[in-house]
């Protein structure tokens, strides 16, 4: 625009040349005066533009700095509150049976983060789980005397109104690694260790951390993933070292001699108990992919139930003040493995259906390396000396469901053998960990969107028992033994459990 302004000024005076007018004359000058006068205005528009330019960025950047405070200075909330009702039955190896028709609970999770940066990250999660009408000295409340209040379940067990920490920790993120195309990250804290792949398809929520095959507990520790793929050319190729301690071996506070906190020296006392692991997906591209997962747990506990050994109390006593529980004991090691296949959708524009079907096949086994819990006993580890191997098989389907939009409906089915263990404490089943099971479950479940943020969940959980021990600890207290042996004297084995069975429905509000 500026251009042919000029232009047309150099016109002008050329006519001023070649006309002897004196009315044309004085015309183009005063054409040529507007002309000047116009670029003058246009000069002070083009300068207040790029005044207004500058401005605009240095808004800009402020705007950024003051978003990147207030995700500092305000923790940004989420929110998944459920209230459920589960119907519970039992049936004992000696024919008895138990249940609870309708266990009413509540359960509130209350998620928070906070990015103060592009590299680094906080999440948590608060959470409280009761039955309704339960309180902490209430003899029906899921907490003390016992061992429901502890650390492996604080969150999944329905205890009081007591808001406790599901989840804690900082995450760090980059996208180079020593000069190298390699995103990694590393997180310390409270880990995100419960509801991981396999059992988030029936939560409908995103997969934890690690495969729940082996590991559904809550754990604290920390983590540090690399991504591989661009530098192996293998899709979706990534590597996750995992490590941490599920109890701590310290003296209390205000000991006498004054060793507070120091390690206990006393035989009959757990030692650490450490995990280290890793997660390896060698393939995934969006809609197939392979899963890997390997740990071992060192001094996992336990009771001892020869000798005296047994009786080695914890100081804790039942509701009715009477019978006291056993002290915990260290057993031995333990490796997990897990292999898993997943398909996110079968084939490719088959049908609507397939292409929203989600299915998953796990294959898992444990391994006990028993060590003597007490100095001039022999080392065993779920009842046996030996180092024993136990095996899990687990599949699962959740697709779209037939007779609505948006409802969806699941299957699994998963077996144990006999000296299957898994630290699958944490899984959020009332009648015990479905997966833990040295025997068959069945499961089949419905999910429903009722609004944006309501859902409405049924599910039925069956399990059968073919040993005993499924829900116990490592030591003499997670020995199998045959249900068949257990139903001919029921009253030698303490008459437990043989089949087991929950329905539950359940309106969760997440949002």
């Amino acid at each position: 625009m500026k251009k042919s302004i000029i232009a047309l000024s150099a016109i002008a005076a050329l006519s001023t040349a070649s006309f002897a007018d004196d009315d044309v004359k004085l015309q183009l000058e005063l054409l040529k005066n507007q002309i000047k006068q116009l670029e003058a205005k246009m000069d002070a528009n083009e300068k207040a533009v790029q005044k207004v330019e500058k401005t605009v960025v240095r808004n800009k950047q402020n705007i950024t700095e003051n978003k990147i405070l207030a995700n500092n200075d305000n923790i940004k909330w989420d929110v998944d509150f459920r209230t459920a009702m589960d119907n519970i039955h039992y049936k004992r190896a000696s024919g008895a049976k138990a249940s609870n028709p309708d266990l009413l609970t509540n359960r509130l999770w209350l998620g928070m983060g906070f990015a103060p940066d592009a590299n680094n990250i906080f999440k948590g999660k608060l959470s409280y789980y009761k039955a309704f009408g339960d309180s902490a000295n209430h003899g029906q409340a899921n907490t003390n005397p016992g061992y429901a209040n502890f650390d492996w379940v604080t969150s999944e067990n329905a205890n009081d109104n007591t808001l406790n920490v599901k989840e804690a920790y900082w995450l760090y993120m980059n996208d180079t690694l020593m000069g190298a195309k390699v995103p990694w990250t590393v997180s310390v804290g409270r880990r995100p260790s419960t509801d991981g792949l396999g059992i988030n398809m029936r939560e409908g929520m995103k997969d934890n951390s690690p495969l729940s095959h082996t590991v559904n507990v809550e754990f604290d520790g920390m983590s540090a993933k690399f991504s591989l793929d661009k530098v192996t050319g293998v899709e979706g190729m990534w590597w996750k070292l995992c490590t941490g301690r599920g109890l701590t071996n310290a003296n209390p506070r205000f000991t006498n001699g004054g060793i507070d906190y120091a390690a206990s020296t006393t035989a009959s006392n757990t030692q650490d108990i450490n995990m280290y692991g890793f997660i390896f997906v060698p393939w995934d591209n969006g809609q197939y992919s392979i899963h890997t997962n390997w740990a071992r747990a060192e001094n996992l506990i336990g009771f001892a139930s020869n000798g005296t050994t047994f009786m080695s109390t914890s100081g804790a006593y039942d509701v009715n003040m009477t019978t006291i529980f056993p002290a915990f004991k260290s057993f031995g090691d333990m490796d997990l493995l897990t292999v898993m296949a997943k398909a996110e959708g079968i084939g490719d524009g088959i049908s609507d259906f397939l292409d929203d079907t989600r299915v998953f096949a796990s294959w898992a086994q444990s391994k006990t390396h028993p060590k003597s819990p007490v100095s001039g006993e022999s080392a065993r580890m779920l009842g046996s000396t030996k180092s024993e191997t136990g095996t899990s098989t687990w599949v699962g389907i959740n697709m779209p469901c037939p007779l609505t939009d948006d409802g969806r409906i699941g299957i699994e089915w998963n077996k144990g053998s006999k000296y299957w263990r898994s630290v699958t404490y944490g899984e959020d089943t009332m009648a015990g960990s479905k997966i833990a099971a040295r025997g068959t479950a069945w499961e089949i479940y419905y999910n429903k969107p009722l609004t944006k943020a309501l859902t409405f969940n049924a599910r039925y959980t069956k399990i059968d028992y073919d040993y005993t021990g499924s829900n116990a600890f490592f030591g003499d207290d997670g020995t199998p033994t045959d249900m068949s042996v257990v139903e001919a004297n029921p009253a030698i084995y303490g008459d437990p459990v043989k089949e087991a069975s929950d329905l539950r429905l359940s309106i969760s509000y997440r949002y």
